[in-house]
């Protein structure tokens, strides 16, 4: 009972310990706040307290402080004049070497109020603590919270921050139609500064200064922050400084920091500012000249939440003012934003400047009249082309390249009106001097392709500042779902006429075309099933996202560029069709046409698109909005382009046939690949493009034409497990009869035991090898052509079976290719141990595999040659490969030479044989004609095969995934041809060999006095025969002995 007792005291002791140790664990991170520095910040802070307003006891809880107070990303800065005393050095040696990156360093600040002391309160104030990080990076943002207890600095390349631990005073004031302020004290640790003005950062080119900075610690920083009372429109900014109060003499004195961001989406929004809001709406809805009857917009219930759909983390892009016709400089300004460097290198063209909209924000009210409308606020943000745009839109710092808006819209007229205020304004409007009208479009046309436009415009008058700018986000059919989709948005074509002149020109009759018709298949409406849905399955047909090249293949450098072709209607179909979303209402909507009547003609189906070429020499075509005509029996769509020119405005009014500033004199011609013939037919679409002006006008362009890499359709997958099991089947045939012919082998020599030695054992390694690497390394046997991509294809049932069957079957090859080699082995030991004093008359493979061993060396060395010149125009390339598994490696030009190499001496396997027969001089028959002649048949079916089907090893991955080139070397169609020929020859040779002796050869060959063989040798001629030898007393026993172990064997 005691022992029990213990046992159990133990066991208590034992988890309080642990409880314990869990609780210290626990509380390892926690962070006590100590506010031992009240009197110096009363002292310091005493401005803030003279002029604080009473705090109420429903303040005195402060809960929400540490959110409404906190923000993120805001903006900083110094201002140095060139001299003076800077915060905090920035490692630019990552902006200087890489001249291709073009984004500039952002200087953010973010702070966090992390605790209200209720202990240390005052009438007018409380003590609160707070922890600042602010940086200057190239690298992102600074949204986590970093860990309290020790302030840090750190720095690399491309990369500063710095850490400040806080505490202070938050009071009230009333001045400023009501302010929250927060004076405090910091300390933290800033990187040492040298005398030298010019240069106080000396430490920051020595190497090893990223591990070990210099440091010096600081308790000196004054930190004020102003927030606003309430969030309104105009009243919505947050501003502080930083400032040292160290003497200007002390090395860690810095000039005063300036600080911006915004109240965050903890405080509530306060619509009420009708006043400013009428200045530029009343009366609504504005009559806005950029829009006009023709497009149709959204006038449903649901337009905030299709609003921030559209601009979350989404840059809508500015158009250049084509219109303006005043001065240049003029013309040339950015809106009411500021045109800084950046803006103004663009020469009006405002191009990659971008728009976000930030904190949307939306308050439906209803009027005595019952008509509902919605307030909506939010903050506009230029991005410069130097900026990240996805850091661009979590960024919080009001500056001259921001705009606070707000507004109204009503359903009834589709139209947003806001106004729009600069980020210095004031509470009675004052600075407000901006319209933003914005719409969603509903309707769309070759002319129209935003999903989002509006305009900003000056209320200011007939002394308007700058010409009204213009913003659009251009559709994507992946943004075509939702409440928007089921606003029912369509297209309307207008250029089907003129896509069928391009037709008419660009497909004569012919008998290739009609063969084309009428064997070979192409993307098309299955109307066997859902019209809507196969429409939409047509639309992913023919959507492209892929590589080109020039086509014809050019010999120089190559130029891939990247192809994205958006299809955006087919026929009746306006996106895609998402049935979970939509319903049975909208698919009701598009009827199923018959077509037991139909002419070619009306089968053709209009499309629409937008063709983006992601490649610099293309950039005076790099987005073109298309549409004209599919035809699906030839797999070709017939295209009139429009591509925007409106960034040339200065030459616009020379050019007096562009259709709203888009020049849409181009034409193009796509054509697909087939579904169907897909081993025969090279799988790669086909791009043509060409200007319809005069080559002196200034808009006309060189035509282009592109070839893409192989595509993939939608039901590929089919194709290419069918073709997987093809392959399969013909390497299971291919290996039975090298299984077949290895085993007539074996019966040959079992009754013929004389030429057995004679059978060359380099030869029958070389098989062996060849066997052997697919159970080593996994790689496919005999057709090592075969692709070697990812895929989950081993998922397949029938894959696997066939490919548990291919690995069985090469076993069976292997071991019986080790049966002959050890017969051959055996038999020449045989010999040897009769004639001791005659081992040089017994068949030996050294001199074989030297002369084999030399033959292929100089063979690879000329490959690589012939290689070398082949790819000269390329630069030397070391690609990553990725295998069957998904293990992805780096391999280099030689390696995959040399790969190719080993299956070329697999080949030419007869090789060794055709040098052993010489060698040896041969008067008997050593390979059987089946053995021979099949095993040479069996190699050259993967070339056969290899000529006859798709150009490509593989149509449904791109290049990346392919071990080698099939336009190079052995893999060309040239080494389909010239690989067989030669086997085919080495084949004969040796036919020859065994069907007449040395001597007669050699007579044959010989021409005049010059012999191309020499004459049979006594030294390798045959050994006495069996019965001769069982003559010999002293060997009978011995013999009987072998001849046992023969037949055991």
């Amino acid at each position: 009972m005691s022992c029990n007792n213990a046992l159990l005291c133990i066991f208590v002791i034992l988890m309080s310990l642990c409880i314990g140790s869990d609780s210290t664990l626990g509380n390892k991170h926690t962070v006590s706040y100590k506010y031992d520095r009240i009197d110096e910040v009363n002292k310091k802070c005493a401005f803030v307290l003279k002029s604080a307003s009473d705090l109420k006891p429903d303040d005195g809880g402060m809960n929400d402080i540490t959110e409404e107070l906190s923000f993120l990303n805001g903006d900083w800065w110094q201002e140095l004049n060139g001299e003076g005393a800077p915060l905090m050095p920035f490692d630019d040696r990552d902006l200087s070497k890489g001249s291709t990156n073009l984004e500039s360093p952002l200087n953010l600040v973010s702070f966090w109020v992390t605790d209200v002391s209720r202990s240390h309160r005052s009438w007018n104030s409380v003590f609160v603590s707070g922890f600042l990080q602010m940086g200057i990076t190239l690298e992102g943002l600074f949204a986590e919270k970093p860990y309290e207890r020790s302030p840090r600095f750190d720095i690399w390349p491309g990369h500063s921050q710095l850490s400040v631990k806080f505490q202070g005073i938050y009071a009230e004031w009333e001045k400023n139609y009501g302010e929250r302020v927060m004076c405090l004290l910091g300390s933290t640790v800033l990187p040492s500064r040298q005398p030298d003005s010019a240069n106080p950062w000396g430490w920051l080119k020595e190497s090893g200064y990223t591990n070990q900075p210099l440091l010096t610690q600081d308790d000196q920083i004054l930190l004020v922050l102003y927030y606003p009372r309430k969030l309104t429109l105009t009243r919505r900014a947050i501003w502080g400084s930083m400032k040292s109060l160290n003497p200007k003499s002390n090395l860690k004195y810095f000039d005063e920091v300036h600080m911006s961001s915004w109240l965050g989406t903890s405080v509530n929004y306060e619509f009420g500012s009708e006043n400013v809001v009428s200045k530029a709406c009343d009366p609504y809805p504005f009559k806005d000249s950029s829009m006009n009857g023709e497009i149709d917009i959204y006038k449903g219930l649901d337009f905030c939440v299709i609003l921030e759909r559209f601009t979350r983390q989404e840059a809508l892009t500015i158009v250049p003012n084509w219109k303006c016709n005043g001065t240049e400089e003029f013309c040339s300004k950015l809106g009411p934003f500021a045109s800084d460097k950046e803006i103004n290198a663009t020469d009006g063209s405002f191009k990659n400047v971008k728009l976000v909209l930030q904190d949307v924000r939306c308050e439906k009210t209803t009027l005595q009249d019952t008509h509902d409308f919605t307030r909506v606020s939010s903050v506009f943000r230029v991005v410069l082309p130097s900026e990240n745009q996805f850091t661009a839109a979590q960024r919080t710092g009001l500056n001259k390249m921001t705009l606070s808006a707000e507004g109204i819209w009503k359903p009834w007229s589709g139209q947003l009106c806001m106004v729009g205020c600069s980020w210095i304004v004031a509470a009675d409007g004052t600075g407000c001097s901006s319209r933003i009208c914005l719409y969603i479009p509903l309707s769309f046309s070759i002319k129209q392709r935003n999903i989002l436009m509006g305009t900003f415009s000056s209320l200011k008058g007939n002394t308007s500042s700058y010409f009204p700018l213009a913003f659009e986000k251009p559709v994507r059919p992946s943004e075509l779902w939702d409440q928007y989709t089921a606003s029912r948005p369509f297209y309307k074509y207008s250029k089907i006429d003129a896509a069928g002149a391009v037709l008419e020109k660009n497909e004569p009759f012919s008998i290739g075309t009609v063969i084309k018709k009428s064997v070979l298949k192409f993307p098309k409406v299955d109307y066997m099933e859902q019209y809507t849905s196969s429409l939409s399955l047509l639309s992913e047909d023919l959507t492209l996202h892929i590589s080109a090249v020039p086509d014809p293949y050019p010999n120089s450098v190559l130029p891939k560029t990247y192809v994205e072709m958006e299809i955006l209607s087919v026929g009746p179909l306006f996106g895609r069709y998402w049935s979970s979303e939509n319903g049975s209402s909208f698919q009701n909507e598009i009827s199923q046409p018959d077509t037991t009547e139909y002419t070619e003609k009306q089968l053709l189906l209009n499309v629409s698109a937008q063709l983006n070429l992601a490649e610099k020499e293309y950039s005076n075509i790099s987005a073109l909005f298309v549409e004209g005509i599919y035809n699906p029996r030839v797999g070709k769509m017939y295209l009139i382009g429009c591509r925007d020119v409106r960034a040339s405005w200065k030459i616009l009014y020379e050019s007096m046939d562009l259709e709203a500033g888009l020049d849409c004199l181009v034409e193009l011609v796509i054509s697909y690949p087939p579904t169907t013939a897909r081993w025969l037919v090279n799988p790669t679409a086909r791009i043509s493009i060409s200007s319809q002006r005069n080559e002196d006008d200034p808009l006309y362009f060189a035509p282009l034409k592109l070839q893409t890499f192989p595509i993939m359709y939608r039901k590929q997958r089919e194709d290419i497990l069918s073709r997987r099991g093809v392959e399969g089947i013909l390497r299971i045939l291919t290996l039975t009869m090298a299984i077949s012919c290895i085993f007539s082998q074996l019966l040959y020599i079992r009754d013929n035991m004389d030429p057995v030695p004679y059978i060359s054992l380099v030869m029958l390694g070389v098989q062996a090898i060849g066997y052997s690497l697919p159970l080593i390394t996994g790689a496919e046997a005999l057709f090592k052509k075969a692709d070697a991509e990812i895929h989950d294809l081993q998922n397949s049932r029938v894959i696997r079976l066939v490919d548990y069957a291919v690995k069985i079957l090469v076993l069976v090859a292997f071991s019986l290719t080790l049966r002959l080699c050890q017969k051959v082995w055996k038999s020449r030991i045989r010999l040897l141990t009769r004639t001791p004093l005659e081992s040089h008359r017994v068949p030996s493979d050294k001199r074989v595999f030297l002369a084999t061993l030399i033959i292929h060396f100089i063979g690879f060395i000329l490959v690589l040659i012939l290689h070398y010149v082949n790819t000269s125009h390329k630069p030397l390339q070391t690609d990553r490969f990725i295998d069957s598994t998904g293990y992805s490696y780096t391999i280099r030009e030689w390696e995959v030479v040399l790969e190719e190499y080993m299956g070329l001496v697999q080949d030419f396997f007869l090789l060794p044989q055709i040098i052993g027969n010489l060698v040896w001089t041969i008067q008997c028959i050593p390979l059987r004609k089946l053995y021979y002649i099949g095993i040479t048949s069996v190699r050259l079916l993967p070339h056969i095969y290899d000529y006859m089907r798709s150009p490509f090893p593989n149509p449904y991955f791109s290049q990346e995934y392919e071990f080698a080139s099939p336009r190079l070397d052995f893999y060309s169609k040239f080494g389909d041809i010239a690989i067989p020929v030669m086997a085919v020859f080495l084949a004969f040779v040796v036919y020859a060999q065994q069907r007449w002796s040395s001597d007669e050869l050699s007579q044959t060959l010989t021409l005049g006095r010059a012999k191309f063989l020499p004459l049979g040798s006594k030294g390798y001629e045959r050994l006495p025969t069996m019965s001769i030898e069982a003559e010999l007393t002293s060997a009978v026993n011995r013999d009987a002995s072998l001849e046992e172990e023969d037949n055991e064997e």
